[in-house]
């Protein structure tokens, strides 16, 4: 690895851990414990600006938006890690199977996939909320649904090289059968483009889940995740921005997080970028 490449991936991960460490402490916490209740009603402080006694001000009833940020945030994440889990689950077994037994099978099943491929994430998940229903269950569903084709795509393509490559057949010709040559050799293989991509994705999962929630498709209120928190501020963009500011500040350090780790774990891992 050339001394330029690693101090980029160093940065990279420093610059990633720090920004999701921060997201992660503040979302985690939000879960058992948050500086106020998130969902009790104040109308005598309604659309105060951020002071000592509400860092993050308070929103259009009077809660505390610190608070509801933390706790929306540890849905938010909850929701992504329950996608991410789900898709690259069920997205490596399907391209596992496919990518080593090949045949007409694989050709039937890779036609339906691409044309799933054919659709932008968000307008598919989109369409299987509406279809399914909104709420944490419908979005992981969908979210899953919508991710599993590119991961699908992604381990097939591994697996088509690794197939051919010496140590499988050396494995064939030991007398190992199909299923063990498959998770003992083929697998383990496909583990860092999985894990780049699963970064990335988490990501991804993030941006759909608040643009759902900004779309009322979402988790419903009272509870609160990072879009629908941007979905009630539009009406006071003017009079009390904090209310728009500090979720989508926590999105783009979500965002920004994920692709920084997406890119060291992909600098660090892929020979091909290794060596450059």
């Amino acid at each position: 690895m050339s001394a330029r490449r690693g101090t980029k991936w160093k940065l990279n991960l420093l610059l990633g851990s720090v920004l999701g460490v921060v997201v992660l402490v503040l979302s985690v916490t939000g879960l058992f414990w948050t500086p106020g209740d998130p969902l009790k009603l104040d109308i005598m402080h309604r659309l105060q600006g951020p002071s000592g006694a509400f860092p993050f001000g308070t929103d259009e009833f009077g809660r505390d938006v610190l608070s509801r940020m933390m706790l929306g945030g540890g849905t938010s994440l909850i929701l992504a890690a329950a996608t991410v889990i789900g898709a690259t689950t069920l997205g490596t077994i399907l391209g596992l199977v496919n990518g080593f037994y090949r045949g007409w099978v694989d050709r039937i099943f890779m036609m339906f996939n691409d044309a799933l491929l054919a659709f932008p994430g968000i307008l598919l998940a989109l369409g299987l909320v509406a279809l399914i229903g909104a709420g944490k269950t419908g979005i992981i569903l969908a979210l899953t649904a919508a991710y599993t084709p590119k991961v699908v795509r992604i381990v097939r393509a591994a697996v088509l090289s690794l197939r051919e490559r010496e140590f499988v057949e050396a494995s064939r010709a030991l007398g190992n059968g199909s299923v063990y040559t498959m998770l003992r050799h083929v697998l383990p293989n496909t583990l860092t483009p999985i894990a780049v991509f699963a970064t990335s994705m988490f990501g991804w999962a993030i941006l759909v889940e608040s643009a759902l929630s900004f779309l009322g498709l979402g988790v419903p209120p009272p509870a609160p995740t990072w879009g629908n928190m941007l979905s009630t501020a539009r009406p006071y963009l003017d009079s009390a921005p904090w209310l728009s500011v500090f979720p989508g500040l926590f999105i783009a350090m979500t965002l920004l997080a994920a692709n920084l780790l997406g890119d060291a774990l992909r600098d660090r891992l892929d020979p091909r970028t290794a060596t450059a």
